[in-house]
């Protein structure tokens, strides 16, 4: 039997892995790579490496499955870097492999050569190579996919010369199945069910890892066999709990005095899926009044490590939540009272703000829609004002750095091809990585950008106000004809003025098969990040 190519035995390792999406954006040293490229392998554009990485996120998140990124040689990945620093902290699986200068020239330093190329991306993937021999590359690959998809997710890396794939493999790659990890320790979710029975006022913080981890709907039943409040934990980046939920409360802030306050009713904290706690700016964070504890259910044995908190248990969030509900009898109601938000009248709101914008999406929305957010300055409204209520139905970036949201749309939509992917970003964020608009175009998918333009950066605005800092420079954006540039992209580009206007394009987006943007002016200090 003639032995495979290293390309022959990488390809089909792909394809055994159902890896065979590349996001990628191409260079000299991946052509040996990319050159007649199998008609069962799917090639995602991207015009920029930092939206090639971010559209891997996304759709690795809306699978929950691992995708692949190939990108150019050290500028690549540098271009790169800041999503593979947002994919870290969003615990999505990504196998992201970048070309190498042949390996005869790089002793000498050789044009495009990256020196020390494992170390480049470090410290925000969880491991790197470069294979000592050409032969290596496939099963290189193939550790950095179990990697990835082993809890807590994250991106992986391998560096591979552009003169190894013509090199003979030493074989198929045999694919090792890797079982996931139980549930977390017994003796401490027996502390966490006493603790719950002893409680007057328990509550529950609900965080991202319930989302990324499948168990949404385990904590919803848990929550309900407890009867207690439910609130989301700071920084949350997907949906963890339905926000229309008789039990739910809402969002803690990332500020601690604020964050102390909102705990200090209860005398019990269950954290699950979340750290213990993730701030904003510095101040005393106070958990005393909280007399029985604050416990931790947690995938991640790192953010474990960091938590305020009194016991933190590392295991898979689902069977964890389960044993619990296993040994839980329904417990006495300490729900607080719901507060309700009185809807807003459009016939007497004289200015489109966020707030009537959202509660116009509300009325409007398709069957089916998955949100994609990045616009930090009116999240606070969007809580208020469009409670996410699908599981899996909302995501956004848990790094705080922008330019992700946009090319994370395309590959959500690319997931799910059959659902009307919605973003609401800032006009800040939009242009972070505006060349997205290209590739969703391209692939004409379903996607509706809701550009919330307040003329700069409304979340420094909004920080800077908070912090008391006064005439910051370099926040004000003028003058970019966003519609125009999205038409110039291929994106159906249109604006909004008024309530009337923004209802009748909105509806007319959602009836499309093809990407549409709407730019909404809005109030340059309209926003409050907190």
């Amino acid at each position: 039997m003639e032995q495979p190519t290293v390309r022959d035995a990488t390809f089909q390792l792909l394809r055994d892995l159902k890896l065979t999406k590349i996001f990628g954006n191409p260079g000299s040293t991946e052509l040996s790579f990319l050159a007649d490229l199998p008609k069962d392998f799917d090639y995602v554009l991207s015009l920029q490496e930092a939206s090639a990485v971010g559209m891997a996120d996304g759709y690795a998140r809306a699978t929950g499955r691992a995708a692949f990124v190939n990108l150019h040689s050290a500028a690549g990945v540098g271009n790169g870097l800041a999503n593979v620093y947002t994919a870290y902290k969003n615990q999505a699986p990504l196998v992201i492999t970048a070309g190498q200068q042949a390996r005869s020239l790089l002793l000498r330093g050789a044009y495009l050569a990256a020196d020390r190329a494992t170390e480049f991306p470090h410290p925000y993937v969880k491991w790197s190579c470069e294979p000592a021999q050409a032969e290596d590359v496939p099963a290189a690959i193939a550790r950095a996919y179990e990697i990835a998809m082993q809890p807590p997710y994250g991106p992986t890396f391998v560096s591979i010369p552009c003169d190894d794939w013509d090199k003979t493999a030493a074989s198929y790659v045999k694919i090792n199945r890797v079982l996931p990890f139980g549930p977390a320790n017994g003796e401490g979710l027996a502390e966490v069910v006493k603790k719950f029975q002893m409680a007057r006022k328990p509550v529950i913080v609900m965080g991202s890892e319930v989302a990324t981890y499948r168990a949404y709907d385990d904590v919803v039943q848990l929550a309900e066999r407890i009867k207690c409040d439910v609130w989301t934990a700071p920084n949350a980046y997907a949906a963890c709990f339905p926000e229309n939920h008789r039990l739910f409360r809402g969002f803690l802030p990332a500020i601690p005095e604020r964050l102390s306050q909102l705990l200090s009713p209860y005398d019990f904290v269950l954290v699950i899926g979340a750290p213990v706690f993730t701030l904003h700016v510095p101040g005393q964070l106070d958990l005393e009044p909280v007399t029985l504890g604050v416990y931790q259910i947690t995938v991640d044995s790192d953010s474990a490590s960091r938590a305020r908190g009194t016991v933190s248990l590392v295991g898979d969030l689902s069977t964890s939540v389960q044993l619990l509900l296993r040994d839980l009898e329904d417990l006495p109601e300490t729900a607080s009272p719901a507060k309700a938000l009185e809807p807003l009248n459009e016939d007497t709101v004289r200015t489109l703000t966020v707030e009537l914008i959202f509660q116009s999406m509300q009325q409007l929305l398709p069957t089916e829609y998955t949100i994609v957010e990045e616009a930090p300055s009116h999240r606070p409204a969007l809580q208020r004002r469009f409670p996410i209520t699908r599981k899996d139905g909302f995501y956004t970036m848990g790094s705080g750095g922008l330019g992700y949201s946009l090319p994370a749309s395309v590959g959500v939509s690319l997931a799910r091809p059959h659902e009307r992917t919605i973003v609401i970003i800032g006009d800040g964020s939009l242009m972070y990585s505006i060349q997205a608009l290209w590739t969703a175009a391209q692939l004409k998918l379903p996607i509706t950008f809701i550009v919330l333009n307040n003329s700069g950066y409304g979340a420094m605005r909004s920080f800077s106000k908070l912090l008391g800092f006064q005439n910051v420079p370099g926040i004000d954006i003028d003058g970019i004809d966003f519609s125009g540039l999205a038409k110039s992209l291929g994106v159906q580009g249109t604006q909004a003025t008024d309530i009337g206007e923004f209802k009748s394009k909105l509806k007319l987006s959602f009836e499309t098969s093809y990407p549409t943007l709407i730019d909404v002016q809005i109030d340059p200090y309209g926003g409050d990040i907190y």
